[in-house]
């Protein structure tokens, strides 16, 4: 064995969040990009002009967020069967807005009807908006609890409803996840298309957003201070193999701040944003690449700060906090995850040289002229 259990699961942890970061930074852009079709791109031409910056890669950005799920399923077997029927009405909706994606692509021009295209135009938006608000309200429904718990064979039940992820504070996590992805749109359709106008309302619609993550991002995290945070107590050796239910677990307000005050370097995920979405609001006119790598930048600063004040808790319970999934209990036996590790060792290079090729294929601005290609949109 290459590494120990304890560190495989670690390891794992760490590539799901890189799974999420590469979702969060190419995939949310193309989310933010279909939010804003109908705000920014106020002419058909521009609208079109969009469309083109993002339809080369918007299906291969997806890729990230499916192998995530996959990732999931085989390193935590058990938080993916949990997680998906506890979510499953919010995926559901996340489903269905992204099923509208590909026929708002490829036949929004088919017809040159007004009525024809603003539908699509409108079905875009959806298509957009939704995961990207639900991404962010299903994470913060981790912060609080989730209603579930185990039997003696491990057979999950939950107990709440889909009004339960409307919690105020997950609804404020989702509008900081609506920002970020709105502002990453913005930014790329400044640095992309090659239209005045969609240039100007896109870094407008940058700095709206921007400043609607910054200040969710303050209020949540003075929320936190008072949320009850999940604390192990006790467990036996990590580098066994465990079960959710062989650990005691306390609940105490602030603890969700515990990672944070324990190892201060991680005060940097903050420094990261906010100079981040500083450097592109005032780096997005004169320099629209140099604003939207800084974004990026946030984003990292965005997940790893959610994801280390979670660790190293998966999901955590509301109904019995000593059922929460955690990375130590709920992952797969060693030998799955050493073979499947060697797979991402394998392919993960592969799937990175083809994307960097794309994006080397499809550099520069869309302009215009684009728009008489028998591959526009």
């Amino acid at each position: 064995m290459l590494f120990d259990y304890m560190t495989l699961k670690v390891i794992w942890w760490l590539f799901v969040t890189v799974l999420v970061l590469g979702f969060m930074i190419l995939g949310g852009r193309d989310l933010g990009v279909a939010t804003l079709l109908p705000l920014v791109g106020q002419t058909d031409d521009g609208r079109r002009l969009m469309l083109n910056s993002i339809g080369p890669t918007w299906e291969g950005n997806q890729v990230w967020f499916i192998t995530a799920g996959g990732a999931l399923f085989a390193a935590w077997p058990i938080v993916y069967a949990t997680a998906f029927s506890t979510f499953y009405y919010a995926l559901l909706l996340v489903l269905f807005a992204l099923i509208l994606r590909p026929p708002g692509f490829d036949y929004r021009s088919k017809l040159k009807f007004l009525q024809w295209r603003t539908f699509w135009d409108w079905a875009l938006l959806v298509s957009g908006l939704v995961p990207s608000l639900l991404i962010g309200v299903a994470v913060g429904n981790l912060f609080l609890g989730l209603p579930f718990h185990f039997d003696d064979s491990l057979r999950s039940f939950y107990t709440g409803s889909f009004l339960t992820f409307l919690h105020p504070f997950a609804l404020a996590m989702g509008l900081v996840s609506l920002g970020v992805c709105t502002m990453q749109g913005a930014l790329f359709l400044n640095a992309k298309v090659d239209l005045k106008d969609v240039q100007k309302r896109a870094r407008c619609w940058a700095t709206i957003s921007g400043g609607v993550a910054i200040l969710g991002v303050v209020v949540c995290g003075f929320w936190l201070q008072t949320l009850p945070g999940f604390v192990i107590l006790s467990m036996r050796d990590a580098n066994e193999i465990l079960t959710p239910l062989s650990k005691t677990v306390a609940v105490s307000p602030g603890a969700w701040l515990f990672n944070m005050h324990q190892y201060p370097a991680l005060w940097t995920c903050v420094v990261a944003i906010l100079g981040g979405v500083s450097i592109a609001l005032i780096e997005q006119k004169r320099r629209p690449h140099l604003a939207l790598y800084a974004h990026s930048v946030a984003i990292v600063g965005y997940v790893l700060l959610a994801g280390t004040a979670l660790f190293p808790f998966l999901m955590p319970s509301s109904s019995d906090p000593g059922h929460s999934l955690t990375i130590w209990d709920a992952t797969s036996s060693p030998r799955t995850l050493n073979i499947m590790l060697w797979v991402v060792v394998i392919f993960l290079p592969i799937v990175l040289a083809y994307t960097s090729f794309v994006y080397r294929k499809t550099r520069g601005m869309v302009s215009a002229h684009d728009l008489t290609s028998n591959e526009s949109y």
